[in-house]
């Protein structure tokens, strides 16, 4: 199944979901394994530690300090992992609204981690853009 490359069309489609829960991030020194216990939305090795993105009640039960309380929206439009400026788009809003967004893409769709107190404008400002007219 090929994801959608169409600028207009990602942007029209993206029907923007915030799923339930507050997501946060944590990180794992270098050499500590995850947990067997915990079951991280997100997982993604760097050379200073494992950054794990999960629910903020599984990350305080593990014991594990955290930052960035955050509400996931999902667009839910399946993007192609070569689109361009898909992403570009959606993040300049949100920044010129003074919302700051941690984007990922997966194979299928493209997620926001936004802060919880602004997760209803952003996805407000989600919905406007993809009822905006687009050249």
């Amino acid at each position: 199944m090929t994801g959608e490359r169409d600028l207009d069309a990602l942007l029209k489609g993206m029907n923007p979901e915030m799923m339930d829960g507050t997501f946060v991030f944590c990180v794992l020194a270098p050499g500590v394994n995850i947990p067997a216990t915990i079951n991280p939305m997100l997982t993604f090795r760097e050379r200073e530690g494992i950054t794990l993105v999960m629910l903020r009640e599984e990350a305080e039960a593990a014991g594990l300090s955290h930052a960035f309380a955050s509400r996931l929206i999902t667009l839910t439009v399946h993007s192609a992992l070569d689109a361009v400026g898909f992403l570009a788009a959606i993040t300049a809003r949100l920044a010129g609204a003074g919302i700051s967004v941690n984007a990922v893409s997966a194979f299928h769709h493209d997620h926001l981690f936004v802060p919880v107190d602004r997760a209803d404008e952003a996805m407000a400002i989600l919905h406007e853009i993809s009822k905006a007219r687009h050249p």
